[in-house]
């Protein structure tokens, strides 16, 4: 599969985790009244999660990890802590410039998605998705 369309399935997975990620910690803050900073953690892992089951089923089919499935699903974490610290990085200094925004968590969260993307692209396909599959 082409870098080209690994990107644009990788964006799509992006927005998969982007509707739980911000869904997750919209439905916390508003509807459970907590504090957005650990909602955000908590939906982090739930939409870290579904990108995991995405990209390994679609953007990166023809790749493999080499790892079975809970070992890459920690692998991918691993990774996915890189991107993490930028996007919570983002997050809270988006509350911190907006404080009206503790009311409205989904929006620093989709910021923050958006500029730790292409740090969680580049160590997913170099560092875990790395070889291709070989056809049997």
């Amino acid at each position: 599969m082409g870098l080209r369309r690994e990107l644009a399935l990788f964006a799509a997975g992006g927005l998969l985790g982007l509707v739980v990620d911000a869904g997750i910690v919209q439905c916390l803050v508003s509807f459970g009244h907590w504090n957005p900073y650990p909602a955000r953690l908590l939906s982090f892992v739930s939409a870290a999660t579904a990108t995991w089951w995405w990209n390994r089923s679609r953007t990166f089919a023809a790749r493999d990890s080499g790892h079975g499935r809970l070992r890459e699903w920690l692998h991918w974490m691993g990774l996915m802590a890189g991107g993490a610290v930028v996007n919570y990085a983002v997050f809270v200094l988006a509350l911190w410039l907006w404080p009206v925004l503790k009311s409205w968590p989904a929006v620093p969260t989709a910021a923050g998605s958006a500029v730790a993307a292409g740090v969680n692209f580049l160590s997913a396909r170099l560092l875990l998705f790395r070889r291709s599959r070989i056809a049997p």
